[in-house]
């Protein structure tokens, strides 16, 4: 597994970040996550969708908050052929606490805390905290990624609007 000294800072701080940078254009890789009733979840089960895919380090957190608020209320706009997925290492059962808390019910949370192999697989696990770097990426219908962006410094937001293009022009 390849490690990316420095691919990533928090508060200014490198880190390194394992798995292989996704670049648009590469076959999105498939994933396994738990729901919040701790049931796995696949990128099979999201066929025929555009996938909005967000790592973030965890919901728990005021620009995790943010992002992840921010993702649901745009989802109504984007229709049904879209599905946005907020993925952290946190636990399944704390992820559907902030969702009750917060509102959200557009987007669906999902816990890599079993084994990180999607923050490995997509190239945003960050080797220092065991926590998922900020990161969105858009995949096709197809499962070919149309946007991706690595958020240099994780206490920022993703590009939002670049982000959302992208999964408009992938419904088509």
């Amino acid at each position: 597994m390849s490690e990316r000294n420095g691919a990533a800072t928090f508060l200014g701080t490198p880190l390194t970040l394992v798995g292989d940078e996704i670049k648009v254009g590469d076959k999105a890789p498939g994933f396994t996550v738990l729901k919040n009733d701790l049931s796995p979840t696949s990128m099979a089960d999201f066929a025929g969708k555009v996938l909005i895919i967000t790592l973030v380090p965890s919901l728990d957190t005021p620009v995790c908050d943010t992002e992840t608020r921010r993702f649901n209320t745009e989802a109504a706009a984007l229709g049904e052929d879209v599905a946005i997925l907020a993925v952290s290492m946190d636990l399944p059962f704390a992820q559907g606490r902030w969702c009750g808390a917060a509102g959200v019910e557009a987007v669906q949370t999902l816990s890599d805390h079993k084994d990180a192999s999607m923050g490995e697989a997509y190239g945003a696990l960050i080797k220092e905290l065991r926590l998922h770097s900020r990161a969105v990426f858009v995949v096709d219908r197809e499962g070919v990624v149309t946007y991706a962006q690595y958020v240099k410094e994780i206490s920022e937001e993703p590009d939002y609007d670049a982000a959302l293009a992208a999964a408009k022009a992938s419904v088509g």
